[in-house]
């Protein structure tokens, strides 16, 4: 049986969390390009995009650049430069939303269909494949029944901030403040708090974030979404800090790794092994509470109505208050002085505050904060967590095998890795007996590896006589060797590529008529759609803002939410509709539509 390859795909915000990324496992790292990614606070050099590639593809780990925006006419050129610097740079593929990309001179670089491209159906992946792409992000939807109708790789989510909206059909935005989330700009509208009220205007819930969701955590859902079809689990967090991405990314390296060693239908991408100074615990990074959303259908735990921010991991709960401290019950992790504790007040809104100083389980904080006993508490800044990460906290080495023996007039060393790379180093030495057995520190001198990306394994001595070697001669060759094995890595790998025509296909879209939502922001984008049978007949929403047309497609379902669904709870909502959301000046009309199983939200007069 030949093994599926998995991926583990980790975010980078910039070459820093990049280099920890492969550090920390991944199998590839995404990362944003110096303009029109999604996230456009993360954007980064060609030149660190360079760097990260070198130092990534020694451990035939994958670099893809996200320019994942839709593009104006006028941006298209600069685009096109990009791509060509990016692919100069070492890039193994970009991750795009915009068709238009397609009708440019492009290099050889393969294109990802970017999850802001609305994959949701079999017949859009099937599309997709058949215009060319490589592979597909995808929600948590349907992956089974798009992985049976596709042979393209199919991309999921495993970890991090969920969008409320379906991906590219969120305009709320765009049309409240002008920031546009297909141009990367999103003000995340969805996690401002709102009040409910019905047709008549009684208030059913007040300033609550209820369009605001948990994150998402389906690491023990992996092997299920491999056999599901699956092959590139990718971690959220492309803004997120440096200790998020080692702690997320060696958690999911050890939960994959755990089923690889159990199952060898599966198996890694890339090489190397990852050796971590700590035990990865993905509740003590940035959270707002965990769900696994919609892979085994609804369930009520998905929203996060409390607090948009970080709620960090289970404490226990408020014993007692006595003077300027308290006590916890039910509490089995130890809390640190200088640690970040959180709690839901009397007004329904998270306060925080530091733990100043700790005396078993009694806390005593700077100031005494207004705790009531029985009253949950998280902490979401671990202070010892966060200083081990400070630290250099994980090393990737490459196995390595030596052979060292004589020749007829010195010395040789062979090298071989765990990828089948190899090099030879060959030095002249005047030979002489040694005066004891060189064997041992032969072995000595070459296992000192350093801080190359290589660990010897086996080493074999393999002279014809006990000649004297000296130290600093094997040290010398084997600093030669691994600089050898470096340039053999970087001369060796080989990235995929694509013919420059393969996007040039008869292949149909699956829709005939494209209205706002198919996001069409330049003349190319819609030259490709209309070359594929389908009729761009509606700008961006970016380009020609709309009245009176959904602002955000959502699977969230607010009606369900609170146990009014006539589908799932039998029930009919206790009031009269629409029903909207308001905060300060903004207004918005809920739409329920329980034939797609969904809400729509409109901008109300």
């Amino acid at each position: 049986m030949i093994a599926r390859p998995i991926e583990l795909l980790a975010p980078a915000k910039d070459l820093v969390c990049g280099l920890e990324a492969v550090r920390h496992g991944a199998d590839a790292v995404y990362i944003g390009a110096p303009k029109f990614s999604a996230r456009a606070a993360a954007g980064n050099t060609v030149d660190d995009i360079g760097r990260l590639c070198d130092f990534a593809h020694l451990f035939n780990v994958r670099v893809y650049v996200a320019l994942n925006t839709i593009l104006k006419d006028e941006e298209l050129a600069e685009a096109e430069t990009m791509i060509h610097c990016l692919y100069q740079a070492g890039a193994d593929a970009l991750i795009v939303q915009d068709a238009g990309i397609t009708q440019l001179v492009l290099p050889p670089i393969p294109l990802h269909v970017s999850t802001q491209a609305h994959n949701c159906t079999p017949e859009k992946i099937a599309f997709w494949h058949d215009a060319g792409f490589r592979r597909a992000e995808l929600s948590l939807e349907e992956i089974r029944t798009i992985a049976e109708h596709t042979p393209m790789e199919l991309e999921a989510f495993v970890h991090g901030a969920l969008c409320v909206s379906y991906s590219g059909r969120c305009y709320l935005s765009a049309a409240l403040s002008g920031r546009s989330a297909n141009r990367g700009e999103c003000a995340q509208p969805c996690r401002l708090p709102y009040t409910l009220t019905d047709a008549d205007g009684q208030i059913l819930l007040a300033d609550k974030h209820l369009l605001s969701l948990r994150d998402l955590n389906c690491s023990e859902e992996l092997e299920a979404m491999m056999l599901a079809g699956v092959s590139s689990f990718k971690i959220e967090g492309r803004l997120k800090d440096v200790s998020y991405v080692k702690n997320i990314t060696a958690f999911y390296r050890q939960k994959l790794d755990a089923i690889f060693t159990r199952n060898r239908a599966f198996c890694r991408t890339s090489a190397g092994t990852s050796v971590f100074s700590f035990r990865p615990q993905p509740e003590k990074s940035f959270n707002r509470g965990f769900t696994s959303c919609f892979l085994h259908g609804r369930i009520p735990e998905i929203t996060s109505f409390d607090t948009p921010k970080s709620v960090g991991e289970p404490l226990g709960t408020v014993k007692e208050r006595q003077g300027k401290s308290f006590t916890l019950k039910n509490g089995t992790k130890p809390v640190h002085n200088g640690d970040g504790l959180v709690f839901i007040n009397v007004r329904g809104e998270l306060e925080g505050f530091r733990a100043n100083r700790v005396e078993g389980n009694r806390i005593f904080p700077l100031k005494m904060p207004p705790l009531r006993p029985g009253t949950p508490l998280y902490r979401n800044y671990d202070k010892a967590f966060e200083e081990q990460l400070a630290k250099p906290s994980a090393e990737r080495k490459l196995s390595v095998e030596l052979a060292f023996s004589d020749t007829a007039f010195g010395f040789a060393l062979a090298v071989t890795d765990e990828t089948g790379a190899g090099a030879v180093v060959v030095r002249p030495f005047e030979k002489a007996l040694a005066q004891v057995p060189p064997q041992e520190n032969i072995r000595t001198q070459l296992s000192r590896w350093g801080h190359t990306p290589f660990l010897p394994e086996k080493i074999q001595v393999c002279l014809s006589r006990p000649w004297f070697v000296p130290s600093s001669l094997l040290g010398e060759m084997r600093r030669n060797a691994a600089e050898k094995l470096v340039q053999v890595h970087r001369m060796c790998y080989r990235r995929t590529w694509v013919k420059r025509n393969v996007y040039d296909t008869p292949a149909p879209y699956p829709a005939k008529r494209l209205d706002y939502t198919a996001n069409i922001a330049n003349a190319q984008a819609a030259a490709f759609y209309a070359a594929h049978g389908a009729d761009a007949t509606e700008p961006a929403f970016e380009l020609a803002p709309r009245k009176d047309v959904p602002l955000m497609y959502t699977k969230h379902c607010l009606r369900y939410s609170l146990g009014w669904c006539p589908v799932h709870h039998n029930r009919q909502p206790p009031c009269r509709e629409p029903l909207f959301l308001t905060h300060k000046q903004t207004r918005l009309r809920l739409q329920f539509d329980c034939k797609e199983c969904r809400m729509l939200v409109f901008l109300s007069k």
